[in-house]
């Protein structure tokens, strides 16, 4: 579904990806970790084109993404961002048909308030949530109506950026559950940035270990915690001790 090949960017002298190899296979959970400031934010945008690599290709089946009508191509793509990142001065139905109400995913506005309303119930939100504004919600309730957002027009690809930062133990196992269930039943391509080793449990099908501007190592959970690879032992145990420096 999408293959990044010897992708490399940098800002100034900052050399940030340094030949990403990574492919996501259709229906495929893949999940991203790695320290901060080691390329995973920059390699999403590189994906939807926000960012043009300096060098190598980066492909959604099979087309270049560089190459793509815009609208049509970032219309088979949905979004969880950190933090939900909702419109303060919209009220949440609003937020969550978004895409719905403007552009080439227009709707009728009674229509894009029913589809908002399913997918807040989807999520566990009621419908009496849809006329509150954002800041009378929790930051649960906030991320899960972020997430009612990503999958309002029911995306063929989801990307979810540190899906559980900020929440307690509980929501956030909650939001991992609801990614699980909903990528599952939608069928969708997902890729997912986090430093939560609980979340990376809960959403992955395969994960990717992202260090020095490369991909060091992929595969399976299971796979993650038997590797002997250095990298990946220090990282999901959380070690001061190890080949990545402990201040960066």
């Amino acid at each position: 579904m999408i293959q990044l090949s010897g992708v490399h960017k940098a800002f100034g002298a900052n050399r940030v990806l340094n030949g990403v190899d990574l492919t996501i296979g259709r229906g495929e959970s893949m999940v991203i970790i790695g320290g901060s400031g080691t390329g995973k934010s920059v390699t999403l945008k590189c994906i939807l084109g926000l960012v043009r690599p300096d060098a190598g290709t980066i492909t959604l089946d099979g087309q270049d993404v560089t190459r793509a009508d815009r609208d049509a191509f970032l219309a088979r793509f949905g979004m969880l961002f950190q933090g939900a990142a909702l419109f303060d001065s919209l009220r949440v139905w609003e937020n969550v048909a978004f895409r719905l109400l403007r552009g080439s995913l227009k709707r009728p506005k009674d229509e894009a308030r029913a589809i908002a309303i399913e997918k807040l119930r989807r999520v566990g939100l009621g419908p009496q949530v849809a006329d509150l504004f954002p800041a009378e919600l929790s930051g649960g309730m906030q991320k899960r109506v972020g997430l009612a957002r990503a999958i309002a027009a029911n995306p063929e690809i989801i990307f979810f950026d540190e899906p559980t930062t900020g929440l307690d133990p509980i929501m956030a196992g909650v939001i991992n559950d609801l990614i699980r269930e909903i990528v599952t039943e939608m069928g969708a391509t997902a890729m997912t940035i986090t430093h939560d080793m609980t979340s990376v449990r809960a959403i992955a099908d395969r994960v990717a270990m992202l260090h020095g501007g490369i991909v060091r190592w992929t595969g399976s959970v299971a796979e993650m915690d038997s590797t002997a690879d250095p990298y990946v032992q220090q990282f999901i145990h959380g070690r001061a001790e190890g080949p990545i420096p402990a201040v960066r």
